[in-house]
Formats: C-alpha cells, sequence, structure tokens
C-alpha cells in the first residue's frame, strides 16, 4: 500500500489525533511509530520510515502527537503523549492485529520507553536515539530545544515555523524519566538504538538505558546523528527484522495511566 489511509484516533484524557495507517496482508504484526519532536506522520523521512516497514509486511500506524501536525492538543514533549501511544496500540488490537510494537525516535523514543515502563500493551519496544534523562543542555541543540519550550518567544517561534503547538504549563510534574522506567519494560523484547554522532543527546544517555535494562538489545550505530533524518534504509530493515523475529507473544501487562 503505497498512499496511508488517515485514521482519527481519540486518546484517553479526550485529544483527537490524525494518524497515518498502511494496512498489511495479514493482521500477524503491526508497529505503532512515535515521530520525533516538531515532526508529524507527513514529515518525510517519518514517512519513509513508516513505508519502508509496511514494505516489509507490517502494518504501520504513525499518529501526529499531540500538538503536532493535523492532532489537537499542545505537545507536553513526551510526558501525557503516551495517551497518544496507547490510544495507537488499542486501535490496532481492536482492529485485529495479533501482535504490536511500538516504536519511536527521540522524544518519540522516550514516549514508547515511558509508555512500556508503565505497563503499556505492547509485544516489542524499539526506542532510536532517546534521552536517557531529563534537562539535557550540554548540546547547542538541545539548548535551542529548550528555549522553544521554556519561553514564550520560543513557543511561538515553534508555533509559526514548526506548527507545533507547546503547552504553555510546561511539565506540571515532572514525568518519570525514561531511565527511570526502562527496567520494568522486560520480559518484552527491547531495543534500545543510539548514534555515536548524536549531536542532542551523547552517548551517556544510552549508556545510563543500557545500564538500567540489562536485558535489552543495544545498538550503538557508528557515524550515525540523530533521530529520523539519520536513519538510513539499511537501519531501518534491521530494526524491522527484529522486530519480526523479536514481537512473540508476552505475558499481557495492564497499562498505568
Amino acid at each position: 500500500m503505497t498512499n496511508p489511509q488517515t485514521v482519527v484516533l481519540t486518546t484517553a484524557d479526550g485529544i483527537d489525533l490524525r494518524a497515518a495507517f498502511w494496512r498489511a496482508p495479514d493482521h500477524r504484526l503491526a508497529c505503532v511509530v512515535a515521530h520525533g519532536f516538531t515532526g508529524s506522520s507527513r514529515h518525510a523521512p517519518v514517512r519513509r520510515i513508516c513505508a519502508a516497514l509496511a514494505a516489509g509486511g507490517a502494518a504501520v500506524l504513525a499518529p501526529d502527537l499531540r500538538g503536532h501536525g493535523a492532532s489537537g492538543g499542545v505537545s507536553t514533549a513526551g510526558d501525557l503523549e503516551v495517551h497518544d501511544v496507547a490510544a495507537a496500540v488499542a486501535w490496532l488490537r481492536a482492529a485485529g492485529y495479533q501482535r504490536v510494537a511500538v516504536l519511536g525516535w527521540s522524544m518519540g523514543g522516550s514516549i514508547v520507553l515511558r509508555y512500556a515502563g508503565l505497563g503499556g500493551d505492547a509485544d516489542a519496544v524499539v526506542s532510536v536515539s532517546s534521552p536517557g534523562e531529563w534537562y539535557e543542555r550540554g548540546t547547542r541543540a538541545m539548548r535551542i530545544v529548550h528555549w522553544l519550550c521554556e519561553t514564550r518567544s520560543g513557543r511561538v517561534a515553534c508555533r509559526v515555523v514548526r506548527r507545533t503547538r507547546l503547552s504553555p504549563a510546561g511539565w506540571v510534574q515532572v514525568p518519570e524519566s525514561p531511565a527511570e522506567l526502562v527496567g520494568r519494560i522486560a520480559p518484552t523484547p527491547l531495543l534500545i538504538v543510539h548514534g555515536d554522532a548524536d549531536h542532542y543527546f551523547p552517548l551517556r544517555h544510552v549508556d545510563v538505558l543500557a545500564a538500567a535494562a540489562p536485558e535489552a538489545t543495544v545498538w550503538v550505530e557508528r557515524g550515525m546523528a540523530h533521530a529520523e533524518t539519520a536513519t538510513t534504509p539499511d537501519l531501518v530493515r534491521r530494526i524491522g527484522a527484529w522486530v519480526r523475529a523479536g514481537a512473540e507473544p508476552v505475558r499481557l501487562r495492564r497499562w498505568r495511566p
């Protein structure tokens, strides 16, 4: 299926999301793809990744996370977006898909780790270029992100230039970091991918995640920068193969919002 169809999801906290859906020839495996900060399902690198996963035989559902793209609400930069992933997984389960993997890039990577660590319903988890801990300010790229999120002028610029609507309230309560929750994901198969040339989150972030989740599979990609734009076709192929091999039935765990 070359062109995805548009579907509408509603989260548990009442946010309407638009999502792109690539249908599969059967109902054995589906993937939720969570994009990075200021991305969307229409972002060319996101769409390229989704199309490649679909070409490998999986159904793919890529929601515009709250505050992004055509979805409603405002972005909370990785906190309440766990409800967005939960809505996408629930939609695929209701559509009859037997196994559902959750995959995320950058902010989306932190979201799928938090979703799964909070007991989310996933048969496999893939996180690419995720932070391990919050408040990274050691890189120029992340200092810009903090300016966008934490200042009125930054939020206006983000809305006008990147069409991303940010919550002016920020985090009412600091959510658990990925490193605090990643150790709870086992026995669900977990793949953590990080580039050694990531200009947002240095390698110490993947080190923190790997230390907290010793059962995870960890790939440190040589020469890779950050997130979707740095994800090569070969890496997507390898991720897809890992998901197909790893998304075997695991014990059902209850989603805790």
